[in-house]
């Protein structure tokens, strides 16, 4: 977008509790994720910012000029690193905080930098995520550039892809209202105008939930309209910025002026519109340090890529290379699982793989669970769960993951049955809660006139004070019973009782006012206080949290891989979301999937086929051969021949055997090369076109007075199902359809697959 483009829009008419540090870096001293603010002791000097990191960590904080690339596994203590990095060139005069932007991904992991930040003596950092530094940029520099005030930020974007698609007289369901509206999104950071949604979703492999013509058609009326409406989306922050940043040079040169030191969070995940806006804030210095691991890249349906993480030293051949490989979280046994799941990876981002090294004791083995039926699985997980809480396990320690938010309801219910708090991730945000706002509001008054509060007069000290405000607000010493909004209202309370408790615990004689100042900050850091209740989140709202025990559930085929991940991409990408799960287990880690949806059902599910060779009685699978190495340093020795380099000649590759494709083994049998996988491997079968093509094939053969088999063999039905085959061609690679049964069958079965009735009557023979 050009600056000439958003003139045009402004002249139209509005219409969980801290660990303990260690003493040394051989003992894992390594903050938490979630690490307390609660009254710091600030290091003295430069030099006791660097106590307690291990070399790589330190080797990180100590690299301050020119381009720093830090490869960081899971638990390594990423972010301990970078934030030292940063309080140490601030302490030692290197760098002015003024000068430096740290940016990431997600309000509450910024929100943790500057918490550290703040614990380190680096007051005056800025740390932002993308939109927040750009919204800044765009508010400050708009009338310099355009002239008025920047137009309106709508919150939700779902009710103008609504009208616009009413404009369009194109119906949307809300499934397919969402759906079309994250395709708006994914085109807006991958930088692609609505004339080009279809090309560009076609070369991206994307799955349009509508036809892509139909979806520019809706992505078009909704540009159109937001300019009518002169109101701007989320991902215009970024666009316009980038917009203003390209078009005036003058601008360009007073954000550069302003900062020059940046520090990338979770570079894994940058979009390439953001790249654009980094590249844009850097200018030709490389004064930026980033840090990720390809190996969690988990997000690219909103268009991140890890590409400019792996392409990093290419771009900068001098970088400093350092490889974070000290796994402080888990235990060895959850880190052997974790190694094994990315050892059977595949592609780009395996080829970058780190091997983790648990610096933990060992601690109990992962534990494989079998069950008939999912109610059965979810009443086994929170029946464990109650046994773990009555042996003292803090209930804020143990986490339920699942793939989709839709499994969430099972284990809410079973749960509640169990007597069992829970607190659902990902749903509204702790501070912004009415309840939450009200209970605040309510200390705050307390604070301000306590002395007048006939309700502190038996409250000695700040709990019960804090007890005392919130009786008044819904709490009380018992939780409700059952689940729901009632429940969840409680446990939100509750958690600002426990914070009472920590805050009298970290500074004997604190006031009702220290407690209104810490929530006053923890709200503008988004740094939420731990809920008394077992966590319930989906995977990927599960990134960059830990727990003591973590359940990952329904690890079945058909949700784990996600039954609607058909490319090898999107199959990789599948695995890595399961290695976030398992990566968030500091020393418990139960695995379970069910062998039927419901009760009485057909019990034909089989565990993920990440799992083989991983769980005791599965058959093991050659896993690859190193990985991308060891922790250690490199200093500008990189070499290109460790990165795919356009025009490089390809190798050969030389003819294989038929190989089973969940597996690997050589296939010798005639059916299980039919299927292209060993007949007691997992199967991703769509279930429901597999009983469609057995109608179909049953109506096909009393036609032709032939036994079933002649139209399509067993085996032949269940890879057409297994494959789902978009067209002629891919339905003609399937062993058992040749030419003569493609001519006679293709259109009948192709229009299975896609949902639809063949023609009725149709016979080509």
């Amino acid at each position: 977008m050009t600056l000439v483009a958003f003139v045009r829009l402004r002249a139209l008419p509005c219409g969980q509790p801290a660990h303990p540090s260690r003493a040394t870096w051989q003992h894992g001293g390594v903050t938490a994720a979630t690490h307390s603010t609660l009254f710091p002791r600030v290091p003295d000097s430069a030099d006791a910012v660097l106590e307690g990191l291990d070399p790589e960590q330190r080797a990180v904080a100590t690299a301050l000029h020119g381009p720093v690339c830090v490869l960081a596994g899971a638990g390594t203590g990423k972010t301990r690193a970078i934030t030292h990095r940063i309080a140490y060139g601030v302490r030692a005069g290197i760098l002015q905080p003024s000068s430096v932007l740290a940016v990431t991904f997600t309000n509450r992991a910024a929100g943790e930098m500057r918490g550290r930040l703040r614990q380190l003596g680096a007051v005056g950092v800025q740390a932002r995520t993308f939109h927040s530094a750009a919204l800044r940029q765009l508010q400050y520099f708009w009338p310099k550039a355009v002239g008025g005030t920047l137009p309106r930020l709508v919150d939700r974007k779902i009710q103008l892809v609504a009208d616009a698609a009413a404009a369009c007289r194109i119906r949307l369901d809300r499934g397919e209202l969402r759906d079309v509206t994250a395709e708006i999104e994914w085109s807006k950071v991958t930088q692609t105008v609505p004339a080009d949604y279809t090309a560009a979703a076609d070369k991206a492999g994307r799955e349009a939930p509508r036809d892509p013509a139909e979806i520019a058609q809706l992505y078009a009326a909704y540009e159109d309209l937001k300019r009518e409406r002169s109101v701007i989306d989320f991902e215009d922050v970024l666009l316009l910025t980038v917009a203003v940043l390209q078009d005036r040079h003058d601008i360009a040169e007073q954000v550069r002026a302003q900062y020059q030191h940046f520090v990338v969070d979770e570079y894994q995940d940058v979009s390439p519109l953001q790249q654009r806006l980094l590249e844009l804030w850097l200018g030709d210095r490389e004064n930026l340090c980033v840090v990720g691991d390809a190996s969690q890249t988990i997000y690219s349906f909103t268009g991140a890529t890890p590409d400019h993480l792996l392409d990093f030293r290419v771009r900068h051949p001098g970088a400093t290379v350092v490889k974070l490989v000290r796994d402080y979280r888990s235990t060895p046994q959850v880190v052997r699982l974790a190694n094994g799941l990315l050892a059977q990876a595949k592609g780009r981002a395996a080829d970058h793989r780190l091997e983790l090294v648990s610096q933990r004791p060992a601690g109990p083995e992962p534990v494989f669970t079998e069950y008939t039926d999912e109610p059965a699985e979810a009443e086994g997980a929170a029946r464990r769960i109650r046994e773990l809480i009555d042996s003292g396990v803090p209930a804020s320690e143990i986490a339920v993951l699942f793939r989709t938010n839709s499994q969430s309801e099972t284990y809410e219910q079973a749960l509640a049955d169990a007597g069992v708090p829970y607190q659902l991730r990902g749903a509204e945000r702790f501070f912004d809660r009415p309840e939450v706002r009200n209970a605040i509001n309510a200390l705050r008054a307390a604070a301000r006139f306590g002395g007048n509060d006939a309700l502190l007069d038996d409250a000695p000290d700040l709990p019960s004070q804090v007890r005392a405000v919130l009786s008044g607000k819904g709490w009380t010493p018992q939780p409700p019973a059952g689940s729901g909004a009632v429940r969840e209202s409680w446990e939100s309370l509750a958690a600002l009782v426990h914070l009472a408790q920590d805050v009298t615990a970290a500074r004997s004689g604190a006031t009702l006012a220290d407690l209104v100042v810490e929530l006053d900050e923890r709200a503008g850091a988004q740094h939420a206080p731990t809920v008394q209740g077992v966590t319930l989140a989906s995977l990927h709202a599960a990134k960059g949290l830990e727990w003591d025990v973590v359940f990952l559930v329904g690890v079945a085929e058909g949700m784990m891989p996600i039954t609607y991940a058909k490319t090898d991409e999107q199959i990789e990408e599948e695995r890595r979301l399961l290695y976030v799960g398992v990566t968030r287990a500091r020393e418990h880690l139960h695995l379970s999937w069910a062998l039927a949806r419901s009760p009485g059902g057909r019990p034909n599910r089989r565990p993920s086929r990440f799992l083989t060779g991983l769980r005791p009685g599965s058959q093991a699978v050659a896993g690859r051969a190193g990985a991308a190495g060891a922790g250690g340093v490199e200093r500008g020795s990189w070499t290109a021949a460790a990165t795919a380099v356009p025009g490089q000649a390809p190798r050969r590759r030389q003819r294989t055997p038929a190989r089973c494709r969940v597996c690997g083994r050589t296939l010798t049998d005639g059916g299980e090369m039919k299927l292209m996988r060993c007949e007691d491997c997992p199967s991703d079968m769509d279930e429901g076109l597999y009983e469609r093509l057995r109608e179909w094939r049953g109506e096909q053969a009393r036609r032709s007075g032939q036994p079933d088999f002649c139209v399509f063999t067993e085996k032949t039905l269940i890879a057409i199902a297994e494959a789902v085959p978009d067209d002629e061609h891919e339905l003609a690679r399937i062993p058992g359809v040749g030419m003569r049964k493609l001519r006679r069958y293709g259109a009948d079965v192709l229009a299975l697959c896609a949902g639809r009735d063949p023609a009725q009557g149709q016979d080509q023979g």
